[in-house]
């Protein structure tokens, strides 16, 4: 079942309207050149790797989803058209606990977007029944931590490795 099938209009906090919607498998050649206009520190924390460039490899799991157990939304600015985030869910077997990954556009930062499609996660989480949502990251990533808390995540150690927090958010 896809519950998130539809497309739907979101507005930012700072009044960018943004188009979302589920990805396809087409649009990875778009998932490539969007990532080149992320910053290296975000490609960096998103892939916890620091690769100049996100190909195929890193992609191909972004674009083939189930849109049910994994999800992966993509937000346009209306204004402009402009691949701006992806955002991505995915759960456990057990629909339980889904860990979610939110990229946003270097030149979108700061304006809302990232916040936004938390809630578009959250939302998508809930439908689906699951529990909790957990983010993972690097303890350098301020921002998206900050942001989290903000959502009503809390964060914890990440077990075994001390450059990584946990954020949880329960439903």
């Amino acid at each position: 079942m896809n519950v998130m099938a539809a497309q739907r209009t979101v507005l930012t906090r700072d009044a960018v309207q943004l188009t979302v919607r589920p990805v396809e498998p087409r649009d990875e050649a778009l998932l490539e050149d969007f990532f080149e206009n992320v910053r290296e520190s975000d490609r960096r924390f998103r892939f916890l790797s620091a690769q100049a460039h996100i190909g195929h490899d890193q992609i191909a799991p972004l674009v083939e989803v189930d849109h049910w157990q994994t999800e992966n939304f993509l937000a346009f600015d209306t204004g402009n058209g402009a691949l701006v985030a992806t955002a991505m869910l995915a759960c456990d077997a057990r629909m339980d606990v889904g860990e979610i990954a939110v990229s946003v556009r270097s030149d979108y930062r700061g304006r809302g977007v990232g916040w936004a499609m938390l809630d578009v996660l959250g939302k998508a989480a809930q439908e689906r029944g699951l529990k909790q949502v957990i983010a993972i990251e690097d303890r350098d990533n301020h921002a998206a931590i900050e942001l989290e808390r903000e959502k009503g995540f809390e964060p914890r150690p990440f077990a075994g490795d001390n450059s990584l927090v946990v954020l949880t958010r329960t439903f």
